[in-house]
């Protein structure tokens, strides 16, 4: 029985496609490892968001040789898909496989044994039109279940169109299906992911459903789940029903992750963006109306070109006033084939960097403040598997993370809390409490 190994890299919508992968490899009598169990394979799933993500293609595949020098190595995903012939020309790569290639490694490799010449399977990414369901399994205690691919936004920064494609969903009916055969195997929490999650619902090239529609019939005929997560939904695709679907502590967690990327307008209008700072504040404003206790994390792009000192200011001023909960701030990286590599007003890299430090500390700024507004609130959470340094973590339904002392049966549990203090690595401390109080 050969053995094989992977390894992510990006997004949760990869988790979701390296675990399907992994399944389709287990289906076939092989058997999954971990990356330094000596594997036969190696399979690597790539992102290209950042010139980071590239070069940690390359140190993984080093790390892989490292592991075993015999050993097959593939890589595919969106950094194979832009670039399959740099990724080919990385020592030790064995088989690339673009966006339309990498669920048919089966069909395109014969045994996984080293060839005198790398495989290189990465046709035009028009030809990436099939959606293929994916969701991971026994990864974590969370399970990624993938709704939608593809992205046909035109943002100036970024390559994911080419990368992945159009846009294209899975059915409903499909989707609540694979909910539930998830649910039957013990998972309490299914978070809904995709390139582009709130325009899901077109289908064979046509819009015949809607994200909003999608909740809605997960929030009702998905049975016996505790909690269905939004990874992530860009704010002209947030509805009202969405929101108030959320609002009635049913399934749908009350978290949003909404990218904002920008806080000045004349930078959003660079960037492209489908939306003006006047629209992302009434979208804040309307979860916060009708879900006062939400959790809300915003992505942020500092250091784009034209971004002056005075535009990095606004974004800092609007982001402080702001009531979210915390940021997820992203260094502006150059991508070829995008216009924004072509804008003048370069930023120095030194000071993308200063001003992605300013943002990060005041992320934990307003992390802390959300966490202590939910002191004295009673919250359901949900204990992960993984245990670190005798302590299990866990999240509350409003992704609020608490640990408590390891106790074997926590794991994957719901237990209801109450948040009481929040300790000094930032960390919610709480106290049990009895199912009649909640």
């Amino acid at each position: 029985m050969k053995k094989v190994a992977f390894y992510t890299l990006g997004c949760k919508l990869n988790f979701s496609e390296t675990s399907s992968v992994g399944r389709m490899f287990e289906e076939k009598g092989f058997e999954k490892v971990d990356f330094e169990e000596n594997p036969d394979i190696f399979i690597i799933n790539t992102c290209s968001v950042t010139e980071n993500a590239d070069k940690k293609c390359s140190s993984v595949v080093k790390q892989a040789r490292k592991v075993n020098p015999n050993a097959f190595v593939a890589v595919m995903g969106c950094f194979a898909q832009l670039q399959p012939h740099k990724v080919a020309s990385i020592d030790g790569v064995d088989a690339v496989l673009g966006a339309s290639e990498k669920f048919r490694l089966f069909q395109l490799i014969e045994n996984f044994e080293k060839q005198p010449e790398t495989l290189v399977f990465a046709s035009n990414i028009e030809n990436a039109t099939e959606f293929h369901s994916s969701y991971s399994l026994n990864d974590r205690t969370r399970t990624f279940l993938k709704v939608q691919d593809g992205c046909d936004y035109s943002c100036t920064f970024c390559t994911i169109p080419q990368a992945r494609g159009a846009s294209r969903s899975d059915t409903p009916d499909n989707i609540i299906s694979k909910a539930n055969d998830i649910v039957e195997t013990g998972v309490k929490e299914i978070v809904l992911t995709g390139i582009n999650t709130g325009d899901y619902g077109i289908v064979n090239g046509v819009r015949q459903f809607t994200f909003t529609e999608l909740i809605k019939r997960l929030n009702e005929e998905v049975n016996n789940i505790e909690r269905i997560r939004i990874s992530s939904i860009e704010p002209n695709l947030i509805t009202d029903e969405i929101i108030k679907i959320a609002s009635k502590g049913e399934k749908i967690a009350p978290h949003f992750h909404i990218p904002l990327q920008s806080g000045s307008d004349i930078i959003l209008k660079k960037m492209r963006r489908r939306y003006l700072t006047g629209l992302y504040t009434e979208k804040i404003d309307a979860i916060r109306k009708y879900i006062p206790d939400a959790c809300i994390g915003v992505d942020i792009i500092v250091g784009f070109p034209g971004e002056s000192e005075e535009e990095f200011l606004k974004t800092y001023k609007y982001l402080s006033d702001l009531d979210i909960s915390y940021l997820h701030v992203f260094s502006y990286s150059e991508r070829e084939n995008t216009l924004a590599a072509e804008m003048d007003a370069v930023v120095p890299v030194n000071e993308r960097q200063r001003r992605s430090q300013m943002l990060r500390i005041l992320s934990e700024k307003k992390r802390r403040n959300f966490y202590e507004s939910q002191i004295g609130r009673i919250r359901p959470v949900l204990f992960e598997k993984a245990e670190k340094n005798g302590l299990i973590e866990g999240f509350t339904d409003n992704y609020i993370k608490v640990s408590a002392e390891s106790v074997t049966q926590l794991s994957n549990q719901i237990v209801w809390v109450e948040l009481t203090s929040v300790n000094e690595l930032g960390i919610m401390e709480f106290n049990y409490v009895k199912e009649e109080i909640r």
